[in-house]
């Protein structure tokens, strides 16, 4: 029933119904500000990212081939704005100010700190699997590498993880 419904509002979009374009990037919100936030770690600059997506995304929804992958287009496009944002800013401040936490209060404030302990590659896999629900071929295909890649990035994101508790015993 939702496919049907994500189809309908994605063909109502692409003929540039904003209300439809509106309810659906209304349902994919919360994971673009998951994602933005895995990248970003600072809530203006997430928003920032998001705004910049939602503004591509209605200008280019008509080169989305497969409404089927609609959330994957959405979220590649944020994730590329997101390092456009982050690449912008690393010549600007000290990388140690971009990567202050988000102030997201639905997520623990401490499994935040231990998923930005691990540094970008493996958190953004990890935000992306575990927190968004993406399958490890739909990682892969967003962020460009391969399945095996996206595996081993999350063995290794649950490992570092571990480290980070038992270091905390």
């Amino acid at each position: 029933m939702q496919d049907l419904k994500t189809r309908q509002l994605i063909e109502r979009a692409k003929n540039r119904d904003p209300d439809a374009f509106t309810e659906l990037i209304g349902m994919h919100m919360k994971d673009m500000y998951r994602a933005a936030a895995a990248i970003l770690r600072h809530d203006e600059n997430a928003a920032d990212a998001i705004q910049d997506t939602i503004l591509t995304c209605w200008e280019k929804l008509g080169t989305l081939k497969k409404p089927e992958y609609f959330r994957t287009w959405l979220i590649r496009i944020l994730i590329n704005k997101c390092y456009d944002i982050r690449n912008h800013y690393k010549g600007l401040t000290g990388l140690e100010e971009i990567e202050e936490l988000s102030g997201d209060d639905s997520c623990n404030p401490e499994l935040k700190e231990a998923i930005a302990s691990l540094g970008e590659t493996y958190s953004i896999v990890m935000t992306l699997y575990y927190g968004m629900g993406y399958s490890s071929r739909e990682i892969a295909e967003i962020l460009g590498i391969s399945p095996g890649a996206v595996r081993v990035r999350l063995k290794r994101g649950r490992q570092k993880l571990k480290e980070y508790y038992d270091a905390d015993r």
